[in-house]
């Protein structure tokens, strides 16, 4: 599909055009920066025990109706929407009938809810399953992480690249670990025994998975993400040079298909570091 004008997303076969792009961007960061206030809102509990805001719902509706008026034949999936209408999404993605946008439009919601100041807002676009483009953007640092796939990664205008940072062990790293959900062998082990110099857990998927393409940590492990979760972030970090892979050992790539069930997460900033991280954590 090809466009003659702005209104219009055009897509071809890898990717979103690069005169639209920007256009996207700058619309995601005003309308974060317009909603995403620390000051008291209303808390929900969802079905499945996490909460939800009055934050994140104005965020996906404001997100919803300036990419229908935009691009109306690109379909929607909001975090916040019902499953049934995140299945039927995902198949008409998945069908080739579509492409679509994925938000998660408060990635972080404990963070927000107790005015811990990590949190974010992400937008995916996919085509046949595929991840196309993607952004993450944390509002109280003004920084917009994006991509495009095979056109690199960015915080706002600079070039992330991993593979020019120095090597080192994985007894010298930074981790970013989930220990909530990993299993309860595997978190023990990790927490009585670190195999790496320090940990952190920010409270964020979307941006565990940036901060590790900006190079702040050089691994990561996360025990169950959803697309809205991880997509953008696993764009960006591949496309900063960074290795991905399941805890299955499963290795990822640009061009996978990605599935609407959980999935679990590793991340490593070269293939090396990678491979030394994997032997951890699948071999006790």
């Amino acid at each position: 599909m090809t466009s003659n004008t702005p209104e219009t997303l055009a897509l071809d076969s890898d990717l979103t055009t690069a005169s639209d792009w920007p256009l996207v961007r700058e619309a995601m960061r005003r309308i974060a920066r317009q909603h995403m206030s620390m000051a008291a809102t209303e808390v929900e509990t969802k079905a499945d025990g996490s909460w939800v805001t009055a934050v994140d719902h104005a965020v996906q509706a404001a997100a919803q109706d300036w990419l229908a008026e935009r691009f109306p034949a690109i379909g929607f999936l909001g975090e916040e929407m019902t499953d049934e209408e995140q299945n039927a999404a995902w198949a008409r993605c998945l069908a080739g009938e579509q492409a679509l946008w994925v938000v998660d439009p408060l990635d972080g919601t404990s963070n927000f809810r107790a005015g811990f100041p990590v949190f974010s807002l992400t937008l995916t676009l996919l085509q046949h399953g595929r991840v196309i483009a993607g952004l993450v953007y944390d509002p109280e640092r003004d920084e917009l992480f994006h991509a495009r796939r095979g056109s690199g990664a960015f915080l706002n205008e600079t070039r992330l690249d991993v593979r020019t940072l120095p090597a080192l062990p994985l007894a010298r790293c930074l981790a970013i670990v989930d220990f909530k959900r990993l299993n309860k062998t595997l978190a023990c082990r990790l927490a009585g025994d670190a195999p790496y110099a320090s940990q952190r857990s920010i409270g964020s998927v979307a941006l565990d998975w940036c901060w590790i393409a900006a190079g702040r940590a050089q691994v990561y492990v996360h025990g169950k993400q959803k697309p809205w979760d991880y997509a953008a972030g696993q764009l960006i970090a591949l496309e900063a040079g960074a290795s991905s892979a399941a805890l299955d050992g499963h290795r990822d790539a640009l061009d996978d298909e990605l599935k609407l069930a959980p999935r679990s997460a590793v991340v490593a900033v070269s293939e090396s570091l990678m491979d030394e991280w994997l032997t951890v954590l699948l071999n006790p």
